[in-house]
């Protein structure tokens, strides 16, 4: 029950700073209905974000589990974020266009990101160190 009530709650405190995040973006930038797509993507992260952290914290070493889990979703997020930008840049090269998708492109990166390294952070502290089993745990003999 742990291990549910840890990504319930991470789904929770990720889901608010990512869309928090985003909003605070849209309010900054003076966006319109284009940030629905943005508001979608970082829920869409929030969901996988949790499905990958709550399978890992079924693994023999949820610690590292978690850690790596951490790594490689920013990795493959940061990844998959450069060839949109890429693509944004490959088809409209016009100065106009870019400088008209920056906002769109920062309101998909940051909320992801927090949103990913929230669910890290909070999946980490819950799991808590590596408890070996043997050597000196501490119990006296």
């Amino acid at each position: 029950m742990r291990k549910f009530f840890t990504s319930l709650f991470a789904f929770v405190l990720s889901g608010f700073a990512g869309g928090l995040v985003a909003q605070e973006l849209a309010v900054a930038t003076g966006a319109e209905e284009e940030y629905i797509v943005v508001f979608m993507v970082s829920m869409l992260v929030t969901l996988v974000a949790t499905v990958v952290f709550f399978m890992a914290q079924f693994m023999a070493d949820p610690a590292m589990a978690v850690a790596k889990v951490g790594k490689w979703s920013l990795i493959v997020f940061a990844m998959l974020l450069i060839l949109l930008v890429g693509l944004v840049l490959y088809t409209d090269a016009g100065a106009d266009v870019v400088r008209r998708d920056v906002p769109m492109m920062a309101g998909l990166i940051l909320p992801g990101i927090v949103t990913i390294i929230v669910q890290w952070l909070f999946v980490r502290w819950r799991v808590g160190p590596v408890r070996t089993g043997f050597g000196r745990s501490g119990a006296k003999a």
